[in-house]
């Protein structure tokens, strides 16, 4: 059957937003982010880092430094307590590892993750014990669990009418090309309406794919070398093949076996959530 790879490094939780309620949905109320950020993680709030003072979150850290020598648990204190107080919504901040993986990138991702179950104060302080902390894979998703992916496609450039809509070609003697829409519109009302179709991009566009099912989630190499054994096959070896997966490399870090194919090409991010539709 046909499968897709998806390399997946822990992500590091770094802070919470919560948010309030009201008439017009959500509105976040405060945030509160740990004490440490690695290099990558703030490389995100730069748009270039080698030019910059590299001061984001000093005055932050500070905080924290100084209040672990006073001795006092935590510096947020007031602004966990206003979140534990009021919100209803608590998600969680997490950045991907980006530096172990060899997508020639060293910035980042940033994602908020909303945490369900309990109440309030249960989840703050369940993000809170996980502040600075790896999360895996296998923490979060289970093997033969539906999930869906979220991602862009791959892109394809300008394209027209023909290949991106799929109308028909116009007959051979056509005057100024055949791969063309022959009317767009009738004069009045006079412009052309959102429903004629027209060239322009195709590809690259945001796409949610539903229930995908894990057939495996894999180890890293450190801990299990022998990542791609099963009980039928007792070949020693990684999942890995010979001379690499084409146009990415070797696999090094956890990684999940999905059923089919997802969105985008090679070294592209991909979001994996929880299926939203009830599993019978």
């Amino acid at each position: 059957e046909p499968v897709t790879i998806l390399e997946s490094p822990p992500m590091v939780v770094v802070g919470f937003v919560g948010y309030v309620e009201t008439p017009r949905g959500l509105r976040a109320l405060t945030s509160v982010w740990a004490g440490h950020l690695s290099d990558e993680c703030k490389r995100r709030f730069y748009k270039s880092w080698h030019s910059s003072k590299k001061k984001a979150f000093t005055k932050y850290q500070k905080r924290w430094s100084e209040a672990s020598k006073d001795g006092k648990e935590n510096p947020m204190a007031a602004e966990v307590e206003r979140a534990k107080k009021y919100c209803q919504v608590i998600r969680a901040i997490c950045h991907t590892q980006v530096g172990k993986v060899k997508i020639g990138q060293k910035k980042a991702h940033i994602k908020e993750i909303q945490v369900n179950g309990g109440t309030t104060e249960k989840k703050v302080d369940f993000i809170m014990g996980l502040f600075e902390q790896e999360v895996k894979i296998a923490d979060v998703f289970s093997q033969d669990e539906m999930v869906d992916t979220i991602g862009a496609t791959k892109g394809k450039g300008i394209a027209g009418v023909v290949t991106r809509w799929g109308v028909t070609r116009l007959t051979r003697k056509t005057h100024r090309g055949l791969r063309k829409v022959a009317c767009i519109g009738s004069w009045h009302p006079a412009r052309v309406s959102f429903q004629v179709p027209r060239s322009g991009q195709r590809g690259y566009h945001h796409r949610t794919e539903i229930n995908k099912k894990i057939y495996r989630i894999g180890k890293s190499l450190k801990e299990d070398a022998n990542n791609a054994c099963t009980e039928n096959d007792l070949t020693e070896k990684a999942i890995t093949p010979m001379g690499g997966f084409s146009h990415y490399g070797t696999v090094n870090e956890d990684f999940v076996m999905l059923k089919g194919t997802v969105a985008g090409p090679r070294k592209r991010i991909i979001t994996m959530r929880k299926s939203l539709l009830p599993q019978v």
